[in-house]
């Protein structure tokens, strides 16, 4: 794999480089050699960050995780990023057959059957009326959800609002194309 550790308000040291490679090692059995991993240490405040982003061919695994020693969560996003592959490998497959940049061909050859982790346990329905995004925001706060579908009355495009970690929202807008 080819590694890009970079720093935001931390300098990355030989040795928290060395332990970040030591680490994201135990993902080379399912990738191959050309397969780029971007990883961002940062620190905001006492809170220690690492992101891990692999992407390949218009997918992208991501692990993010915090804590208070980079140390120590550095194996944490690692097992996130283990997770999804195996979790997604056969879906994965399917779509990247045949690409340079793509998995190990070790790891393509064990099966994982999918069928079950990919089972939706609940559904809902419900009307979407057209609002702006502030009353959305509203709404999704009075629901207590972390999220929260919506009609923009301006585009008639459904959008979603979520709130983020760090207290601030987000907004989701499809593109027309």
């Amino acid at each position: 794999m080819k590694y890009n550790i970079l720093g935001k308000n931390i300098e990355v040291t030989k040795g928290l480089e060395n332990a970040v490679i030591d680490k994201l090692h135990k993902l080379d059995k399912y990738f191959n050699d050309q397969t780029p991993v971007q990883v961002m240490l940062s620190v905001e405040k006492q809170r220690h960050i690492i992101e891990i982003t692999i992407p390949f061919n218009g997918q992208i695994l991501r692990g993010e995780i915090d804590g208070k020693d980079m140390y120590a969560i550095i194996d944490d996003a690692v097992a996130i990023i283990e997770r999804q592959i195996v979790r997604f490998k056969n879906k994965l497959r399917r779509r990247h057959r045949g690409n340079p940049v793509s998995f190990a061909e070790d790891f393509m050859g064990v099966d994982y059957d999918d069928d079950e982790l990919l089972k939706i346990d609940r559904k809902k329905q419900f009307a979407i009326k057209p609002m702006d995004v502030e009353e959305a925001i509203m709404q999704m706060e009075l629901v207590g959800h972390t999220f929260f579908v919506y009609r923009d009355a301006q585009s008639e495009e459904v959008n979603v609002v979520y709130k983020r970690k760090n207290g601030t929202y987000g907004l989701i807008e499809p593109i027309v194309g």
